[in-house]
């Protein structure tokens, strides 16, 4: 086993031999990336010493912040237990237990709960479940999933299908034939002169257009973000989901709520369908906040509705032969109920909702930088968008607020010229000011910066 620790052999291994998510090709084996060796709270430390605010905490999922010991404590004694069973055969009773706890949380009768090891393999389920139930039903013609331009799904064959990611180039094959986009729905980018309400029905009827143009009996799904995150944290307008499910309901069409994000305490709510857009869904994925991203893990929870079409007398003998070594992982079952017992315990969901109106105000004010274009957001999540112009121009722009902001001490997620963030739930209003002070310093530096490049933002 290799001992050299030094920070020079570090990142040759790490060029040289760890595959990256979202690696670009011509850079691979020249990155200079940053090394996090430790985190403790909202901060995270880096090889150098450097203690940064992680603004997007990890990657939307570090709810509970770095160095909780409860969690880290909770993990490893039900690794001494039980580290592993086949849940192909057997069970668990944390894994079953935690099963109990989603759906008593989960909205309506979303009562079955299927566990993967993140959410693009939990959308993967719920679009495979969805097929399957259509072939139980005789309708082998309804398989059609209608989603959204700027929507993000996963990374897997089918998750992947259904997501948009708009200004980068796909080399990745995906499965088209049975997917139908419909335009963006940020009410920002609605043309001159049309109204919210307009732009909100004009949406809705894309929808049920949609739809009809495709033929309801070929039509199987919807899945929607409540709020499309990687998209640059797009909020539908007012009403949008509630008239969608409606429209849905008509037309026979299934609701799926990607759940991802918004779950687990990011909008202030176990999870956000219900209490925040005022649906339930046939079907809500999650993944991420579940276990604070201490460890893997989602779930794809279905209705009683669908489950009772197609099982007992209904099944025909069918099988539902999807499945992951690692569904109702026993440690990762754990993380996730010490996590649902400290938020209950210390009322994170409350302290959410407390400090919101400060988020909502301080990411307000940086619209009136003359660089930013847009801010956006709900809860604990927001998007700071910064210039309109061509993608090379957006990606200087995103990438050298980016910069500035890691000198002053904070980690952004740029996604091309926008900045996204979505810090952990226990950041206070303290911590929060002073994310948005140095936010708003990175943006006038890198701002001036720019300029003397003599790169005109529009």
């Amino acid at each position: 086993m290799a001992t050299d620790t030094t920070q020079q052999s570090l990142s040759d291994w790490d060029n040289r031999h760890f595959l990256h998510p979202w690696e670009g090709m011509e850079d691979l084996g020249k990155n200079s990336r940053t090394f996090i060796t430790g985190g403790q709270g909202i901060y995270v430390t880096t090889t150098d010493g450097q203690r940064l605010i992680d603004g997007p905490g990890g990657m939307w999922c570090v709810q509970l912040g770095y160095g909780n010991a409860e969690i880290a404590e909770a993990i490893a004694q039900q690794a001494k237990e039980l580290g592993y069973f086949s849940p192909f055969s057997n069970t668990s009773p944390v894994s079953a237990r935690l099963a109990h706890e989603l759906a008593r949380r989960a909205p309506g009768d979303l009562n079955h709960v299927f566990f993967t090891t993140g959410g693009s393999t939990a959308v993967d389920t719920a679009l495979r479940f969805i097929h399957f139930r259509n072939n139980l039903l005789d309708k082998p013609r309804k398989k059609v999933v209608i989603t959204r331009r700027k929507a993000y799904h996963g990374s897997t064959y089918l998750s992947a299908s259904v997501s948009d990611t708009e200004r980068t180039r796909v080399w990745f094959d995906q499965d088209h034939e049975n997917v139908c986009f419909l335009p963006d729905v940020n009410p920002v980018r609605r043309r001159a002169g049309v109204s919210v309400e307009a732009f909100l029905n004009e949406k809705v009827a894309d929808l049920e257009n949609a739809i009809l143009t495709l033929g309801a009996d070929r039509v199987a799904a919807f899945i929607a973000e409540p709020i499309l995150a990687s998209g640059g944290v797009i909020v539908p307008p007012e009403g949008y989901h509630k008239r969608c499910l409606e429209v849905c309901r008509r037309h026979d069409v299934l609701y799926i709520s990607d759940e991802v994000v918004t779950g687990f305490g990011r909008l202030g709510h176990w999870f956000a369908s219900e209490p925040e857009f005022d649906i339930v869904p046939d079907i809500i994925i999650c993944a991420k906040g579940l276990t604070c991203g201490y460890v893997p893990m989602g779930a794809c929870i279905i209705s009683d509705r669908l489950i009772a079409d197609i099982s007992g007398d209904k099944s025909k003998g069918a099988v539902f032969s999807g499945g992951f070594t690692y569904s109702g992982h026993p440690v990762a079952a754990a993380a996730a109920l010490k996590t649902i017992e400290i938020f209950e315990r210390d009322g994170i969901l409350e302290h959410v909702r407390n400090v919101t109106p400060l988020f909502a105000e301080r990411l307000a004010t940086l619209g009136k930088l003359p660089i930013v274009n847009s801010t956006r957001g709900k809860g604990l999540v927001g998007c700071v968008e910064c210039g309109d112009n061509s993608l090379a121009i957006d990606q200087k722009v995103g990438a050298q607020i980016d910069r500035r902001c890691q000198e002053l001490g904070l980690i952004l997620r740029p996604i091309v010229n926008m900045c996204v963030f979505s810090p952990p739930l226990i950041i206070t209003a303290d911590e929060i000011n002073k994310m948005f002070d140095i936010l708003e310093r990175g943006i006038r530096i890198a701002s001036d910066d720019l300029m003397r490049q003599g790169l005109k933002i529009a």
